[in-house]
């Protein structure tokens, strides 16, 4: 069997292969409730036999969405919808993933396929989408189009703390059994970890060890919550790809932390800032996950341009990540797993990998190609 296809013993669950939906935003919720749309969309990655599938980031109080069209588990109302699609995903050998998040400075944005920056009166007009005030570390701004947020005071911080750990246990009685903490892209705990967008000078901002706090103090909750026989991934941005910014040697320092909580797989990606410059190239932020598992013994999940089957075989069999992350390549394909499995593994892997729904005719349709002697079974 290929390494891509072995399974993978997180705790108590045993994940039938190493490829994950990683979170991908719909923005298409009202009120933060998950509706058809988003049981459609997840459950067809299930069929399409992913091992994991992550649900987009999860917002844990209002003012923390992204956009209006956010998923939200900031109140029990939220719960049985989102416990809809983990049951499908259940039922259907994935196992149920959870993002939660929360924007800071980049919320009250438009959806954006409708541009960029904070919500305008065209979206208020036409959608009903109307700006509400952002928080963050610092009183910066993203960028220019998007709101200045208010810089948050401690009590501040100790709602939005109390906020993911109530999120956490919606979660948990929503059915899903891995929870990841967002904690890259430019969103909030992101800004309280990187310079660029924490200007504070007291037990959070300054130096790292400061700015960590309440992301640990934040992944130490989830992790007290989370049963012990399931499991806590954080993503990471491992570089914020800016002069002074959020580093890899960072990350590493981050990621011991995180290891010695007991979070069990650290998720990496990058950049996330206005200003960010780097060239997007082939798996590349697989180097950043090699390198932190080699530093510190965490399992690590990488995403960002691996596309075929074979790119996504060779950074998991060479030991370069436990996880193969997809997320523009899987809405091309939503069967990807099944593809590569034929690839992979040929015609016999792929017809049982197949949901039994489909997988009899795919069956018959191999044998009628292949000239085998034996047909498949």
């Amino acid at each position: 069997m290929s390494e891509l296809f072995s399974p993978l013993q997180l705790r108590g669950v045993t994940v039938k292969n190493r490829l994950v939906l990683a979170p991908l935003c719909q923005y298409s919720a009202v009120d933060g409730i998950a509706s058809d749309h988003h049981l459609v969309h997840f459950g067809r990655f299930a069929l399409g036999g992913f091992g994991i599938v992550m649900v987009e980031a999860t917002a844990v109080t209002p003012e923390g969405r992204i956009s209006h069209g956010d998923l939200g588990l900031w109140a029990d109302r939220q719960i049985e919808p989102l416990a809809r699609i983990a049951r499908f995903l259940r039922q259907h050998g994935a196992v149920p993933a959870i993002q939660l998040s929360h924007a800071g400075r980049k919320a009250s944005t438009r959806r954006p396929w409708r541009g960029e920056g904070t919500v305008i009166a065209a979206d208020r007009d036409e959608l009903g989408d109307a700006p509400w005030p952002t928080v963050a570390p610092s009183v910066l701004a993203h960028a220019d189009g998007y709101a200045q947020p208010s810089a948050l005071n401690d009590s501040g911080i100790g709602h939005i703390r109390t906020a993911f750990a109530d999120a956490a246990c919606r979660a948990l009685s929503a059915g899903f059994e891995i929870v990841e903490l967002h904690c890259a892209h430019g969103y909030l705990l992101h800004q309280f970890l990187s310079p660029i967008a924490n200007r504070r000078t007291d037990a959070f901002g300054g130096s790292i060890e400061h700015r960590m706090r309440l992301p640990l103090l934040i992944a130490e909750d989830l992790r007290r919550i989370w049963p012990d026989n399931q499991s806590v991934f954080v993503r990471v941005s491992a570089s914020d790809h800016i002069q002074g910014g959020w580093t890899m040697d960072d990350t590493i320092v981050f990621a011991k932390e995180l290891n010695m909580l007991g979070v069990d797989v650290v998720d990496c990606s990058s950049g996330g800032f206005d200003g960010a410059a780097f060239n997007a190239f082939s798996d590349y932020h697989v180097p950043y996950a090699e390198r932190l598992a080699r530093e510190t013994g965490t399992r690590t999940m990488a995403a960002g341009l691996i596309v075929s089957s074979e790119q996504a075989e060779k950074v998991v069999s060479e030991r370069q990540v436990d996880l193969v992350g997809l997320a523009r390549a899987a809405l091309l394909d939503p069967n990807w797993p099944l593809r590569a499995g034929l690839d992979l593994e040929g015609p016999a892997f792929a017809v049982a990998a197949w949901p039994k729904q489909a997988g009899w005719a795919l069956r018959d349709r191999l044998n009628s190609l292949t000239s085998e002697t034996t047909p498949l079974t």
